[in-house]
């Protein structure tokens, strides 16, 4: 159950920490027959600190369980066992492919539903959209259905919307794996900017090297479980040497 930390449990944590997970765990069951059931442990006792400000890194190959695990951050799945805490986190936005837009809706009208659900008034929303449209470099297609975008077309807009919107704490995953070079650089340089300021941010990636660009700390997930953590160049290369070694 996720929850504000409490006075007990500050004892763990020091008045930096924005996030603090131990021992998270999830296990899927699915329906094989009609008597028989598939088990399966996505995530295994993972533990980890996010300090307040932050640009943690998630690396790990697909399937590994790292979108699990930033779903749970989001508040989308719930743990079942371990301990998950938020200290000074109001508000939360997920920034993943496809995932929470409306089709039917044009990228405007998606724009301001997501600024309205990180908790800005609708008028104080309004005022942030030129600058999202600008962003985003969707010119025409940002007054077009989102159903009719390419996966590069949804990442602008959904990395367009939570980089400036409000949140305390920003969840990436994957986005910046899709879409046009000049792209992906300004996102990155907007997110090494992102370092240096008040904003928490969990960076989702497959790609080592695009953890060891923003990220000073990181963990690699391998089968569900924290493989390496700390120092985002000691876990990058581990994880390198793993893939390397495939």
């Amino acid at each position: 159950m996720n929850s504000p930390i409490s006075s007990a449990a500050q004892d763990n944590l020091n008045a930096s920490v924005a996030v603090f997970a131990e021992n998270l765990s999830v296990t899927y069951a699915t329906r094989t027959s009609l008597l028989g059931r598939f088990r399966h442990s996505a995530l295994k006792d993972i533990s980890f600190s996010i300090n307040k400000g932050e640009t943690f890194g998630v690396m790990g190959r697909n399937g590994c369980g790292k979108s699990t695990l930033l779903r749970i951050l989001a508040g989308i799945y719930k743990h079942d066992k371990g301990k998950l805490q938020f200290a000074g986190i109001n508000n939360r936005s997920l920034l993943a492919l496809g995932l929470g837009f409306d089709g039917e809706l044009s990228g405007r009208d998606n724009a301001l539903v997501s600024l309205m659900l990180q908790g800005i008034k609708k008028k104080e929303a309004k005022k942030l959209i030129p600058e999202i449209q600008e962003f985003s470099e969707l010119g025409d297609f940002f007054d077009q259905p989102v159903r009719t975008y390419s996966s590069g077309m949804r990442s602008r807009l959904g990395f367009s919307v939570g980089v400036k919107g409000e949140t305390d704490l920003l969840l990436i995953d994957e986005v910046l794996s899709v879409g046009d070079q000049h792209f992906k650089k300004k996102a990155e340089d907007v997110l090494l900017q992102r370092i240096n300021g008040e904003q928490t941010v969990v960076f989702v990636s497959h790609s080592a090297g695009q953890v060891k660009k923003l990220c000073k700390r990181a963990i690699w997930i391998e089968q569900g479980t924290v493989a390496a953590s700390g120092n985002t160049r000691r876990v990058a290369k581990k994880y390198q040497d793993f893939m390397d070694s495939l």
